[in-house]
């Protein structure tokens, strides 16, 4: 999958860019503030439907318009798409595909990326919900159906805390509670369809994720990932608590993996069993303790948590080797070939070994785009196409690059 030509319009700082895009490394330089990470970003939107940096719409349309305009030309082999996505401040978001109109949550199934950005650390330092959204968009990204899967679990969640709530509220105790009975049924069959599938997730990423750890920090320090769940005996559900920073080295953390069901009808069986034996304490927190939106990912190196004991270095490496994997695990399973591998201001927190060493294991994909502020921080064979970006405007791009002057980029200073 490549994308030939990116197009925004009141997007961010844009109220117009039109970027022609290349086979391989396309690089876009600029100051900080100056608009490179907007592009990337957009392109990120259309394969997650969200962005790396803000939970909310609202900030990716430019301040003095009411909705901003996406516009990718994609290509796969012979085949052309034309992928459209309006964002709007006051209705619905809108989507098209070669001019006809598609419902906005099917646009990530026409394309595909992989993006690391400095806001990736999290996922071996930040909270167990940066890492179930991680393993959610990538599961989506394999298989968008799981996206309706995730989003009536979502829906039948809230129901069922409202319901916890009005319990507590009314003192409600035994039959009083069967429509709580019915409300477990649909978030057991929902919620171990997630587990289920998050749990094979991770048993293909653990030697895709080895493989590009070693490849990226230059050693093996024995990366490990290992489910926990919360629907396991003896696990924590309070999730500043549902934490393995807390463990001792060489510390067993409960629940996480030994004695995990490995069907869906003993995953099931054991949700069912967790939700019978929390349900007083749920009535009295008036909030589901247990299931999927509980659950997290264990990282480790040398046996420790990677949280509280990796270093800076090893922390980047991790997290940027579990990019890389998700990148070869698309590519493995993908139709329309290799995803784009987006790299958003990278590079300067890397030392020059590693930054040669990822340039190494992101170099085989069709399509590699990355930011940087400093073009000397990007190893030269990843700058073969370099754009200049000042102010929200496309001011140079470099000569070898195919492109002539009349077909050059363009944007609007703000």
């Amino acid at each position: 999958m490549l994308v030939r030509h990116l197009s925004l319009t009141d997007y961010r700082n844009y109220s117009r860019a039109e970027v022609p895009l290349f086979r391989g490394p396309n690089l876009f330089v600029g100051r900080n503030g100056q608009g490179k990470t907007n592009l990337v970003e957009a392109l990120g939107y259309l394969s997650t439907l969200g962005s790396h940096r803000v939970s909310n719409d609202q900030a990716l349309i430019k301040s003095s318009a009411q909705a901003a305009i996406i516009r990718a030309r994609l290509q796969h082999e012979e085949r052309e798409l034309l992928v459209e996505l309006q964002l709007n401040r006051s209705e619905p978001n809108r989507a098209q595909v070669n001019r006809s109109v598609v419902k906005v949550r099917e646009i990530p199934r026409y394309f595909s990326s992989v993006l690391f950005a400095p806001e990736d650390l999290a996922l071996v330092r930040g909270d167990p919900s940066v890492r179930r959204r991680f393993l959610d968009q990538l599961l989506v990204a394999r298989t968008p159906r799981l996206a309706g899967v995730t989003a009536d679990y979502d829906r039948v969640l809230r129901q069922r805390n409202t319901l916890l709530k009005s319990a507590r509220t009314a003192g409600v105790r035994g039959s009083g509670l069967s429509t709580l009975d019915i409300w477990d049924d649909r978030l057991v069959v929902l919620g171990s369809e997630i587990i289920t599938e998050r749990a094979a997730l991770v048993s293909e990423l653990r030697p895709r994720v080895d493989a590009a750890y070693r490849a990226v920090a230059g050693a093996d320090h024995a990366p490990r990932l290992t489910n926990r769940l919360s629907i396991m005996p003896g696990t924590n559900t309070d999730d500043e608590l549902h934490d393995t920073h807390a463990a001792e080295p060489g510390e067993l953390v409960r629940g996480a993996g030994a004695g995990i069901p490995d069907t869906r009808a003993g995953v099931e069986e054991a949700f069912r069993a967790s939700l019978a034996s929390a349900r007083k304490q749920e009535i009295d927190r008036g909030i589901t303790l247990v299931g999927p939106h509980r659950d997290d990912v264990v990282f480790e190196l040398n046996s420790l948590p990677a949280k509280g004991y990796a270093s800076h270095g090893e922390s980047w490496s991790f997290a940027l080797g579990l990019k890389v994997a998700s990148a070869e695990l698309l590519r493995s399973d993908s139709q329309t070939g290799d995803p784009v591998v987006i790299l958003d201001d990278v590079f300067a927190e890397l030392d020059q070994s590693r930054r040669g060493r990822l340039a190494a294991a992101v170099g085989g994909f069709e399509q590699v785009l990355i930011t940087a502020a400093v073009l000397e921080d990007v190893p030269a064979e990843l700058a073969a196409h370099t754009v200049h970006i000042d102010a929200g405007a496309i001011v140079d791009q470099d000569a070898d690059d195919g492109v002539r002057p009349g077909e050059r980029g363009g944007g609007t200073r703000d």
